[in-house]
């Protein structure tokens, strides 16, 4: 399972989907959501601004799942 952290409360799915790696813009990562090919926490997603938190998993296609994690606090 891939992870992605967040910097904040939330990333949007179609953020998400970008800072993966799935879309070169915001506009292809919402057409990817749209298609009807994102899955969030296994029920499939059309709504690119839906919200993620840490814990949630989404995965496009038959692709890697992908797991939103909390932002690392710095060890200082």
């Amino acid at each position: 399972m891939e992870t992605l952290s967040l910097r904040g409360d939330h990333i949007t799915l179609a953020q998400a989907i970008k800072a993966a790696g799935f879309a070169d813009s915001g506009g292809h990562a919402k057409h990817v959501v749209r298609s009807g090919a994102v899955r969030v926490n296994d029920q499939i997603e059309m709504q690119p601004g839906k919200k993620l938190h840490a814990g949630d998993r989404f995965q496009i296609d038959a692709g890697p799942t992908w797991e939103i994690k909390p932002e690392e606090a710095d060890a200082t």
